[in-house]
């Protein structure tokens, strides 16, 4: 029987670490990760994670060269404005429908979607759309023409 000798270990070996320890070691690094990451995601709330939209009151300047009951869609905006002898006056395009933005037609307004027609005062003239286009707040400022969004206004109210 051979007996085996340990190979004598130096005083400047690391002594060995128990597998309690290393394991005890291991769950608080765990746990200092999840703390840092809950940390920056709380710092990230504050800020807002949604795509601010563009505010419902608006102004835009009239062409010159615009006719009575031409419709003028400014670029971006779901509005149709109009000028005629009695004022000037805003026109929703979003279809009563399901919300399709209307298109200008020669007589009117036309969903795209599902074919709701619309005079050009807004009024249903062949369905599915139940109601008719909604007339919005409209406010004139010298050349400039103001129109809220948000607030709906009586068919046929005109601003001079």
């Amino acid at each position: 029987m051979t007996t085996q000798v340990s190979p004598k270990r130096s005083r400047l070996d690391p002594e060995p670490m128990p597998r309690r320890d290393w394991l005890g070691l291991g769950a608080l690094w765990a746990m200092a990760v999840s703390f840092l990451f809950a940390t920056v995601g709380m710092m990230r709330l504050p800020k807002a994670a949604v795509l601010p939209s563009p505010s419902k009151k608006f102004r835009v300047a009239l062409p010159e060269t615009l006719a009575a009951g031409e419709p003028f869609v400014p670029p971006g905006r779901s509005v149709a404005l109009f000028r005629d002898e009695e004022g000037v006056y805003a026109i929703s395009t979003v279809c009563t429908h399901l919300g399709c933005i209307v298109k200008p037609a020669a007589d009117g307004f036309e969903c795209p979607c599902h074919g709701s027609r619309f005079a050009p005062d807004g009024e249903v003239r062949k369905g599915p759309a139940p109601k008719p286009l909604a007339w919005l707040k409209v406010s004139v400022s010298g050349s400039l023409v103001t129109i809220d969004e948000g607030t709906t206004v009586p068919q046929g109210t005109k601003v001079a």
